[in-house]
């Protein structure tokens, strides 16, 4: 299995939350990132990716 799970850094935080599971899609949109999931579940974000670890599964978001 190659999906990610994704989390978006809070606001003025330096904590991260669990956004989205199971990511298989994650698709730059401007200044949007739309993700989708192996579910059929999509979410669009205004943020950025921080950074992707995917041996770990992971990619970060930041807000802009």
């Amino acid at each position: 299995m190659c999906e990610a799970n994704v989390y978006l850094r809070e606001k003025d935080a330096d904590e991260y939350r669990l956004l989205m599971e199971s990511v298989d899609k994650v698709i730059p949109a401007g200044d949007e990132i739309i993700l989708e999931s192996i579910f059929g579940q999509r979410k669009i974000v205004k943020a950025y990716i921080k950074e992707m670890t995917l041996v770990d599964h992971k990619i970060m978001l930041d807000h802009i």
